[in-house]
């Protein structure tokens, strides 16, 4: 029998819900817990929190609160802090679940830009900057980071606001909080930028997260794809980075845990 593999946990790893959604939620979190390496299971709303405690696991990133304005919920990729006339909206429903997320003991909650519908990035960053920060200061008060998700807007989110680190970047410069900082996710950021490690060792300072997944395609960390994690990973620890990598690519096989086991592993550098 092939002996167990002996992890070096030098980086802690979690596990995005979304990706693995057709099994229950406490199915992947008894899979998460038992040996293989995860700390968290992210992207989860305070509903589920019972359930992480349940396996003993956190949640790295809480999933964004949404509202109603005018019928549309906002609060999503598409519709939120790029948008003046949505902030007062957001501003309490961020501060509800900043408290959830604190109260639980969790790091992080995501946020997003919005789509560009026409406005321009100036402008936009303008707008999120003016609304981000009215909830600094209970994110100040509370130790919870807000970390605004870098997304491609070539393949899949057509029109995304915040699709380049140096715009997430100057964000973080005009909030002038700590508790503002981006998710950099490594999948998204290789189809509109490339120059992965260059970029984490230049604005490591403004990253509070990462995401993986394998390019094209979004699934598996495999050789079927162009990224080298290892090297990645590598520089990222190098960084001094204390956080969170989280697991994020569509698993194709029929055995998705034992696909987001071997991605734990290239990982585990």
């Amino acid at each position: 029998m092939e002996k167990p593999r002996e992890r070096k946990d030098r980086i802690k790893q979690s596990v995005c819900q979304w990706c693995f959604d057709k099994m229950p939620l406490d199915t992947l979190c008894a899979a998460a817990a038992a040996g293989m390496g995860l700390k968290s299971v992210e992207l989860l709303q305070p509903e589920d929190f019972p359930t992480l405690r349940k396996h003993g696991l956190i949640c790295a990133m809480v999933m964004n609160p949404s509202a109603k304005v005018g019928g549309a919920s906002v609060g999503g990729i598409p519709k939120a802090w790029n948008r003046l006339e949505y902030h007062d909206a957001l501003v309490p429903v961020y501060e509800g679940h900043l408290q959830a997320t604190a109260d639980a003991g969790f790091p992080n909650l995501i946020c997003f830009s919005g789509n560009r519908d026409g406005m321009s990035d100036a402008q936009g960053l303008e707008n999120c900057a003016v609304g981000l920060k009215r909830i600094m200061p209970l994110a100040e008060k509370l130790g919870v980071t807000v970390c605004i998700e870098l997304l491609n807007s070539r393949v899949n989110h057509k029109d995304y606001m915040c699709d380049r680190t140096e715009w997430g970047v100057e964000l973080c410069k005009r909030v002038g909080s700590d508790r503002l900082k981006l998710l950099y996710d490594i999948y998204h950021m290789q189809i509109m930028e490339g120059d992965v490690i260059a970029t984490i060792r230049r604005y490591h300072q403004y990253i509070g997260h990462y995401h993986t997944a394998g390019v094209p395609g979004r699934h598996e960390l495999d050789e079927n794809q162009e990224l080298f994690y290892p090297a990645i990973v590598r520089a990222i620890m190098d960084t001094g980075y204390q956080g969170y990598l989280g697991q994020e690519f569509v698993p194709r096989g029929p055995d998705p845990l034992a696909a987001l086991r071997a991605a734990v592993d290239i990982c585990d550098v």
